[in-house]
Formats: C-alpha cells, structure tokens, sequence
C-alpha cells in the first residue's frame, strides 16, 4: 500500500511540475514582454532560468536531505534529454523544416553549453564534486553572464506589444504576477515530492539515487522545457527555442550544481551505475554541438538522430538493470 502511496505522490508531482513549470514560464515571458526586455534577454536567460527553477529547488531540498547525488543525476538526465529529445519534439512540431541556429551569439553559446554539460563530468571523476567544484561551476556561470550582456548590439531587438489600454494591460500584469507565484508554490510542493518519492523508489527497489535522478526526476523536470520548445514551435517563434534549450543547460550545469555542491558536496564512490549515462550525455553533446555548427540549424533528420540517442540511451540503461 505504501508504494501505491509514494508512486501517487510522484505522479502527481510530475504532473505539477508540468503545469506550475508551465505557469512560470509563460508569467515571465508575459511579464518580460509589458516591462519592454529584449528578445535575447527572454531566450537565452529568462526563459531559461525560469524553466530551471524546478531543478534548482529540487537540488537544494536533495543536499538539504544530505541526498546531493540526486541533483546530480537530475541535472545529467535533464541536460540529456534537452539536447536529445526536447530538441527533436520542438523540430517535428515546426511548420519550418528546421529550426535555425545561423546567429552567432548562439554558435558562441553552443561552445559554452558542451562545456558546462561536460565539465562536471570531469570535475566529479575523483568521485566528489567539492564546493571548491562549485565556486568554479558558478564562476563558469558569471563568466558566461559577463560575456552575455557585453554587448549592446546582442539587444537590438524588443518584442511587439499590443495596443490595449493601460488599465487592462495592468489587470493582465496582476493575472500574470498571481499565476507565477502559484506557479513558484507549486514548484515548491512538487520538487519535495519528488525528492521524497525518488528516496522511497531507490531504498524499495535497490537502484542508485543518482541512477533514479537520470532516468526519472531528470524526465520530470525537463517537461518545462519540452513544453517551452514544443509551444514555441507551433506559435512560430523557433528562433527562441535553442537560447533556451541552450540557457537551461548551461545554467543547471553551472549555477545549480554550483549551489547543490556548496550546500552538500557531492559524493559518488561508485559510478558504475551512471556509466551508460555519462557516455550518452557526452554523445548527445557533441551531436549537439555538430548539427548546431555545421549546418547552422537543426534539420528534422537531424532531429529523428536526436530521438534515436535518447532512445537508444533509454535501451542499455534497461538492459543494464537486468
């Protein structure tokens, strides 16, 4: 009865994430939109930060439970899922052939992204991830700010606001501002259900936590940006869709496990388990990388690629469990 009890519990936080991530990250994109932020602002770190909050409640309620390696396996598996399966949805459900990547501040991104995604990999191969780690993961972040916003030319262009009155473009402010802190609670409520729900699946049925973080938790806080990429293709506004894929990864990567790691070191002696995914989080990055800067877009064939790594990934991680 109790794991009927737990797996409610996930399901139902799951579903919350979705939905708050949801609200979230469409108040911000409305908010930013009245207070006049440009477009480049609201792709590659608003939106971005927006649909990582999840992830960063999730890793601060893990380290606070003395439970880090969860966060670790969260953001691996989310940063997977991103450059693999997010990616391909928001292409098979453009109207466009593919979705372009001929900017050059998001070929510079796509340089920063493969290193954050990369980079605690190797700084955790001594089996910790220090918080001398992470200073240096959020001093990446800082890094990558600076360079954001050094130019003034990276923000020419604002977004089109409509011609309503002022009254009734504050009452939609109001609405917005209501939605996004329901949205943070629920965020909040649905990341401790998941940390819980994800301690009592590890302990009832043997698996590493950091494994449960990589194929569930990961999957379950990575709907936000599925669900980001998929409405931003089918309302036509593809260019926004890598800045934030992209800005999601680099931030997780970075600020959060830079966060997790000073409140709780992590600590991970046996990798064994997270050998199948470290390979296919490496993969799926330099296919990234390539599809993004040879062709300077992501083509639909491209994308089905995508799918069949993420794929393919799912495959040994159950086979390697049996």
């Amino acid at each position: 009865m109790i794991i009927w009890f737990y797996i409610l519990i996930f399901i139902i936080s799951c579903i919350l994430l979705y939905f708050s991530g949801g609200w979230v990250v469409g108040g911000l994109m409305r908010i930013t939109r009245y207070l006049g932020l440009k477009e480049f602002v609201v792709a590659f770190f608003v939106m971005a930060f927006a649909a990582s909050l999840p992830n960063l409640l999730l890793g601060i309620f893990s380290a606070l439970d003395g439970t880090p390696e969860l966060s670790f396996g969260d953001v691996s598996g989310n940063n997977l899922i991103v450059m693999t399966l997010a990616v391909a949805l928001a292409i098979l459900f453009t109207k466009n052939k593919e979705i372009p990547a001929e900017s050059q501040i998001i070929q510079a991104t796509s340089i920063f992204t493969i290193i954050a995604a990369i980079l605690p990999l190797i700084l955790i191969l001594d089996g910790k991830l220090s918080r001398i780690d992470g200073v240096l993961l959020i001093a990446l972040f800082i890094f990558y700010l600076s360079w954001l916003f050094s130019k003034k030319e990276r923000f020419t262009r604002i977004y089109e606001r409509q011609e309503i009155s002022v009254i009734k473009e504050f009452k939609i402010l109001i609405k917005d501002l209501g939605k996004l802190i329901l949205g943070i609670f629920f965020v909040l409520a649905a990341a401790k259900g998941i940390v819980e729900s994800a301690q009592f699946f590890a302990q009832g049925f043997n698996l590493p936590l950091i494994l449960i973080g990589v194929l569930i938790t990961g999957l379950g806080n990575a709907l936000p940006e599925i669900y980001f990429g998929i409405t931003s293709a089918r309302k036509g506004e593809i260019r926004m869709i890598l800045g934030d894929l992209m800005g999601s990864v680099i931030i997780l990567s970075t600020l959060v496990l830079g966060i997790v790691a000073l409140i709780s070191p992590i600590k991970i002696a046996d990798f064994s388990p997270f050998a199948i995914a470290r390979f296919f989080l490496i993969f799926s990055s330099l296919f990234f990388l390539f599809f993004v800067r040879t062709g300077r877009k992501i083509s639909k064939k491209e994308g089905f690629i995508l799918i069949l790594i993420y794929l393919t990934f799912i495959f040994f991680e159950i086979i390697n469990q049996y």
